[in-house]
């Protein structure tokens, strides 16, 4: 039997069907995980990410089209193949339009069951058909995460390795853009050719130039000797232009003029030279913002960002901090040949309650500091403190982030509706009396968002 190491979701509240399901897929070698609810299949969804999702459209609770309008919202990459019986065809079609990946009618035929499934996974990785194991993930083994948030980007990234498509990358600083940007590198066909990288708001001016174009000897003072330049350094592979967003907008035409030419032209020659290169571009700023200010081209703007990919806070995927911290222990071990050192659990606790606005590179700074100058084979909270120099805890309570989330809630609605108290009640599905307990509960006044609201 070919094992597929593929895992399946698949979701169906007749037993009977879900237990012959899960035979067949698991005969053809799958990795299966089985629920019999769309309430299930969501919490399955938030504690990892399958490679593919079967379910029937007509369930109890949470039906197919609810499931597939959540994963759309949360994983919109991720395929999902529908179970329709006879007499649904409105709602197949509904379906489509919401992105279903395919149909599998019931009683349905294994052969077309497992042709499908084998479709639908190969959208997610490397296959068996191309001579490399599904699940090799050599080319992301930096990228260190059980966040199904970022399982679903990195799913994303490996699709668009696939083609030669420019990547835009937005993230914070310290998220690990360049890191995301060498795993497309890796997956890619240009994988055996160079990756070059270049951070455009460490250089000055003068010198990115000459450092991105190449210059001839004797093309301005100190010009001893020709030199090619990064752009053709990276022929047949990639080109990543960190922070581009800095990158000045004189210098900003010369490079929109080597993409729609691929060709360059060395300081001081008169010839051009063809290029063939992948680019990769990052920035921590609002690109959209730059360009609305005149501080970046419109035209190059839409050349880069063919794919965009943004990757999410450190804040937003807290449960991979524990993996981030027992692989940096792991790896400060090996590096400096020290007996291995784990975090106490309640310093993990500090850590994951942290801000750590300065993402994954902030956390690695810490682990690293906590590592050095502890003594001990177990590292206290009080040395992450110390590291964290004070700052307050972000992560609240539930009761405070249930408070929260139902004041913003309110204040959405009173939004929504000007201040109308009764159709603000109704949208929350709530009677009036209920919806005014709330607003006296959160001090919200009604007639704030009326004199706000337009005439």
């Amino acid at each position: 039997m070919t094992t597929n190491r593929a895992t399946v979701l698949v979701v169906d509240d007749d037993r009977d069907l879900l237990q012959l399901l899960s035979f067949r897929l698991e005969t053809a070698g799958y990795s299966v995980i089985a629920v019999d609810s769309g309430e299930k299949a969501l919490d399955q969804l938030a504690i990892c990410r399958p490679h593919l999702v079967i379910t029937d459209l007509r369930m109890q609770g949470i039906d197919g089209l609810q499931l597939l309008e959540a994963i759309r919202r949360d994983n919109p990459s991720l395929p999902v193949i529908m179970l329709t019986a006879h007499g649904s065809i409105p709602d197949a079609i509904k379906a489509t339009h919401h992105g279903v990946y395919g149909f599998i009618t019931k009683p349905f035929d294994s052969k077309d069951l497992l042709s499908q499934v084998e479709r639908a996974v190969g959208m997610g990785g490397p296959s068996e058909r191309e001579g490399r194991p599904y699940i090799d993930e050599a080319w992301r083994k930096e990228i260190i995460t059980r966040s199904p948030l970022m399982e679903d980007l990195l799913h994303q990234a490996w699709l668009v390795a696939q083609s030669d498509a420019s990547v835009f990358i937005k993230g914070d600083s310290g998220t690990g853009k360049e890191l995301f940007a060498r795993a497309i590198h890796k997956t890619s066909h240009r994988c055996d050719n160079p990756f070059i990288t270049i951070n455009c708001a460490a250089i000055p001016e003068q010198l990115l130039e000459s450092e991105l174009f190449g210059y001839t000897k004797g093309a301005f003072t100190g010009a001893t000797r020709n030199y090619k330049g990064l752009i053709l350094e990276a022929d047949g592979g990639t080109l990543f232009l960190d922070e581009i967003g800095d990158m000045p907008i004189g210098l900003q035409a010369k490079l929109l003029r080597v993409i729609q030419e691929r060709s360059v032209r060395a300081l001081g020659s008169a010839q051009t030279v063809s290029v063939d290169i992948r680019l990769i571009s990052a920035t921590h700023r609002d690109i959209r913002e730059e360009v609305k200010q005149g501080r970046f081209r419109e035209d190059l703007y839409y050349r880069l960002n063919v794919v965009s990919l943004e990757i999410p806070p450190l804040s937003e995927r807290r449960e991979d901090i524990p993996l981030i911290v027992n692989a940096v222990l792991a790896e400060l071990a090996e590096r400096y040949d020290k007996p291995p050192k784990t975090f106490s659990p309640a310093a993990l606790e500090v850590l994951i309650a942290a801000p750590l606005r300065g993402n994954v590179r902030q956390l690695r700074n810490i682990v690293e500091q906590a590592f050095a100058l502890c003594t001990t084979t177990v590292i206290p909270a009080s040395s992450v403190q110390g590291a964290l120099q004070d700052q307050p805890l972000e992560m609240p309570s539930l009761k405070d982030a249930k408070a929260r989330f139902e004041r913003d809630y309110i204040l959405k609605l009173l939004k929504i509706t000007g201040g109308n108290v009764s159709q603000a009640a109704r949208l929350a599905k709530r009677n009036r009396t209920e919806f005014y307990k709330l607003l006296h509960r959160h001090q919200v006044d009604p007639a704030t968002f009326k004199a706000a609201s337009p005439q």
